[in-house]
Order: structure tokens, then C-alpha cells, then sequence
């Protein structure tokens, strides 16, 4: 028979109440203790991490931007006169003057047309020279006219000078006398009027000769500018450099004013660099440029910004002042850098890669435990590869410049 003992049963209750309790109270206990400890270090390796130095001195601002080399002078080549294109001498590269022909153009109506000038010219000189032989014997028709009128009239006015002392002297009658004296003066005014001819037919054969010799130099006019035109199918260089390029091929039909080819001077280059516009605000004419032919370096100066904006750059041409070296070319890739400002004292550091300019960033800070610590820093004007630190960091101090985003929830690492 079992006996029942209801004071076991409250001792075995108690007993687990008890260890339930203390089982409670050890979590509670645990859980405050890993709430109060601090996340764990992450742990870096140091060469996996770009650092630098805070340094303190001279400041240069520097834009660096891509480009190219062009010729500072450069000359299209177009044809004058149409054509088709018979031959292409000369080929891109090669070096050429100012008269050397470099395409040349047939034009068989052109070269007729200028035949047909030609004719109409010695047509012209043919009939100026019979119209001049005609006037001249006009003119010495009327000049011998004139003389012989002029010889009558004195030879009349003698007659009658000599009449008058017989006619006082009653050997000749007054009547004859009056009529000498009368065929005197008639012959005085005839010669009047043959002088007046005379003087007339010498001015008309002056309008004739000169309005002839204007046509003929009319036609000449239109001969030489045809001709002209016919020489122009010998399309030539116009100055001194390299053919760049040729736009034309053999039995292509070129218009006037068409484009031809390219000629430029080698020996003078500029430089066109393409500077974002973000760093472009800055740039100012004259400013002192170094610019990097990959195996030289040739110093030069800002000449020209240019207003626009084009594809989220600015162009800036570059006068090249230093000697070229050899093998630079138009056309040739180059990279510029333009010194903006030079700063005496100023403290700066290589850019980090999630730092601009004129802002506040944060940074890890390496202290001498091998630890780095975030600490915000006060950014301030920015070059190509530094950046001038305003607050936050001292003179030898070493940063982190490096993508440090994966450790944002912590405000330290540790470096190995």
C-alpha cells in the first residue's frame, strides 16, 4: 500500500523554482555583460589600405585633364573651279610648298571657254588696230584740209593788204578790192570752222580709241579670270607644312569651294586639353601648363578657354614654349597640367577617394597602437593629388585615404 507524502512533492516544486530563478538571473547577468562589451576591432592588413601623411608647406593647385596636340595653323585646300579629278599627286604625310600641285581637275568646257576668250580677244586687237589706222587717216585728211584753208586765207589776206595801197593809188578799183578783202574773210572763217573740225574729229577719234580699248580690256579681263580658272583645276598647297588630308579620289566630281584636302605647319602645335567643368571655374589665361607627350615634357601657357561647355568639359588651348621633342605629331594624345595657385603655407594631404572638396569628411586616424580612430576632418581647395586640410588633423599625421566604407559601423581598426 502507498503512502502518499505531499511534502516531497512541495520540496521538488521549490527546488525547481529555485534553479529556474538562479538559471534566470545567470542570463539576465550574461546578457547585461555582452551588451557592455564593445563590438569587435576589425582587423586590417596595412598593405591592403592607401595612407599618407599630413604635410605642411608649399601648396600648388594643379587640373590635370586629356588632350591632344593640333597645329596651331591650319589650311583647307578647296577647289576654285569645278572638275572632275584626274589625278591625286600627293598623299597625307607627305610634306608639300606653297605651289606644289596636289590634286589636278579636267574640265573640257572650261578649257573651250577660255579658247573662245582667247579668240574674241585677237579679234578685238585686230579691230582696234584698223580703227586706229582709219582715225589716223581721217585726222590727216582734216589736218591737211586745215593747212590748206590756213594758206588760202593768208595768201587772200596778203591779196587784199596789197589791193588797198593800188586802190588808193586808183590802179585797181575799190570794187576788186572789196571783193578780196571779202574772199579774205570768208577764208578767216572758214579756217575758223576747219580748226573747230579739226578739233572735234581729234576728240572723237580720242572717245572711239579709248571706248575700243576698253572692250578689248574687258575681254582680257574675262581671259584672265578664265585662265585663271584653268589653272586652278592644279590644285595646289597655298603654304609650307604637311598634307594632313585628301578628301578626293581619282574620278570624283568636285564642285566649287568643295574641300580638297588639309595642310598644316608641323613645326607649331598647340595643345587642346578638355578640363571638367567642376575644375575649370578656376583656369585663367596665362597660367603657367606642363604638358606630357609621354616621353617629354614641354612647358606652356593657357591662350584661350573656351566659353562653352561641351559633353561636361571645357576646352583650353595651350601654347607650347619649350622645345618638341622628336616623334611629336598633330593628332598626337597628350595630358595636361595646369597650375592654378600657389599656396606658401598650408597643410594637406594626398585626396582621399571619398573626400571633395570645400566639404567635411571623416577619416581613420593611425595613433601609435597600430589602431586607427575616425575623426572628422575639414576639407578645403583640392589639386590633382592632394587636398588642403583646414581642421581636423595635424602636420605628421597618418590617414586612411582609401575606400573605408565597409567598416562605417565602426569608429576603429586595427592594423596588421
Amino acid at each position: 500500500m502507498d503512502i502518499q507524502r505531499p511534502d516531497l512533492k512541495r520540496k521538488l516544486w521549490r527546488r525547481r523554482m529555485l534553479w529556474a530563478g538562479v538559471v534566470a538571473v545567470s542570463l539576465t547577468v550574461a546578457g547585461l555583460f555582452v551588451h557592455d562589451l564593445e563590438p569587435a576591432v576589425p582587423r586590417v592588413a596595412e598593405s591592403a589600405v592607401w595612407m599618407d601623411s599630413v604635410r605642411s608647406g608649399e601648396f600648388v593647385r594643379e587640373v590635370r585633364g586629356p588632350g591632344t596636340l593640333v597645329p596651331r595653323e591650319t589650311r583647307w585646300v578647296s577647289a576654285a573651279s569645278a572638275g572632275r579629278v584626274e589625278r591625286v599627286l600627293v598623299r597625307p604625310g607627305a610634306l608639300v610648298e606653297p605651289d606644289t600641285v596636289l590634286v589636278e581637275l579636267s574640265n573640257p568646257e572650261l578649257v573651250q571657254g577660255v579658247e573662245d576668250i582667247r579668240w574674241e580677244v585677237d579679234a578685238l586687237k585686230a579691230g582696234l588696230a584698223s580703227l586706229e589706222a582709219e582715225l589716223e587717216r581721217q585726222l590727216l585728211d582734216a589736218r591737211s584740209s586745215l593747212a590748206a584753208t590756213r594758206a588760202e586765207h593768208e595768201s587772200a589776206q596778203l591779196e587784199a593788204v596789197a589791193e588797198e595801197e593800188l586802190a588808193e593809188l586808183g590802179i585797181v578799183s575799190r570794187i576788186h578790192h572789196q571783193q578780196s578783202r571779202l574772199r579774205a574773210d570768208q577764208l578767216g572763217v572758214r579756217t575758223e570752222l576747219e580748226t573747230e573740225r579739226m578739233e572735234r574729229l581729234q576728240a572723237s577719234v580720242s572717245a572711239q580709241i579709248q571706248a575700243e580699248r576698253a572692250r578689248l580690256e574687258q575681254a582680257k579681263q574675262r581671259y584672265r579670270r578664265q585662265q585663271q580658272r584653268l589653272d586652278d583645276l592644279s590644285i595646289r598647297g597655298g603654304v609650307a607644312g604637311v598634307l594632313q588630308r585628301v578628301d578626293v579620289e581619282e574620278g570624283q566630281r568636285v564642285d566649287p569651294g568643295v574641300n580638297v584636302g588639309r595642310v598644316a605647319r608641323p613645326d607649331e602645335l598647340i595643345a587642346e586639353l578638355r578640363i571638367s567643368e567642376s575644375q575649370a571655374r578656376d583656369i585663367q589665361l596665362d597660367q603657367q601648363v606642363t604638358i606630357d607627350t609621354r616621353n617629354a615634357k614641354v612647358p606652356g601657357r593657357v591662350v584661350r578657354i573656351d566659353p562653352a561647355v561641351v559633353g561636361g568639359s571645357v576646352q583650353v588651348d595651350v601654347e607650347l614654349m619649350g622645345e618638341l621633342p622628336p616623334g611629336v605629331r598633330p593628332d598626337l594624345s597628350v595630358d595636361g597640367t595646369i597650375v592654378l595657385e600657389r599656396l606658401e603655407d598650408a597643410l594637406f594631404v594626398g585626396r582621399p577617394s571619398h573626400g571633395q572638396p570645400e566639404s567635411t569628411a571623416t577619416l581613420f586616424r593611425l595613433d601609435d597602437n597600430s589602431y586607427a580612430h575616425r575623426v572628422a576632418v575639414e576639407l578645403g581647395r583640392a589639386s590633382v593629388n592632394v587636398i588642403e586640410i583646414r581642421a581636423g588633423l595635424n602636420p605628421g599625421d597618418r590617414v586612411i585615404l582609401s575606400d573605408t566604407s565597409k567598416w562605417d559601423s565602426h569608429d576603429r581598426i586595427r592594423l596588421d
